[in-house]
């Protein structure tokens, strides 16, 4: 795991990963570091800036959160590794919908931040509004791979393989 983090590589899990005895102050300072190249674009200021919910539980231990509380937190310690890919795993997985909308919207910030974002989500329409290239595994085997807009033109793929 930490030649993964040495190669600027941050990993949001599913099911999040927080530490729930540590405050959300500790949570993320814990996890701050600069990026390979020394830049400190992801501090704790931007975190909060990013996510002010986060900022009014400052204080408050990681299990004192909401589920959606706890995924932001997940995610703004994986941006404090300053990283320069990030792979989230089912980032709004069990959150109410309003939650997980923030959540996409946040990610979105993310993604113009200029860190390039791999989603790893069943919900596929989320992923397609924001997704440059789409790839779609079944049973471990690369079924397609290629620009958001090819999958979505291919009606045959996305009816066999994504039920839509």
């Amino acid at each position: 795991p930490h030649a993964i983090a040495r190669a600027g590589i941050a990993y949001v899990p599913e099911g999040r990963g927080i530490f729930p005895n540590l405050t959300v102050r500790e949570n993320l300072v814990m996890a701050a570091r600069p990026g390979v190249d020394g830049r400190k674009e992801w501090d704790f200021d931007r975190v909060m800036a990013t996510f002010p919910r986060l900022g009014e539980r400052i204080n408050n231990g990681g299990a004192q959160l909401s589920g959606g509380e706890q995924q932001m937190l997940t995610i703004g310690r994986a941006l404090m590794t300053n990283p320069d890919l990030l792979i989230l795993d089912e980032a709004t997985e069990g959150l109410a919908p309003l939650i997980a909308k923030e959540i996409w919207n946040i990610i979105r910030t993310i993604r113009a931040s200029g860190i390039a974002t791999v989603i790893v989500d069943k919900n596929y329409g989320a992923v397609m509004a924001l997704a440059d290239r789409s790839v779609v595994i079944v049973k471990g085997r690369v079924v397609f791979a290629g620009t958001s807009n090819e999958l979505s033109d291919n009606e045959e793929l996305m009816h066999r393989f994504l039920g839509v």
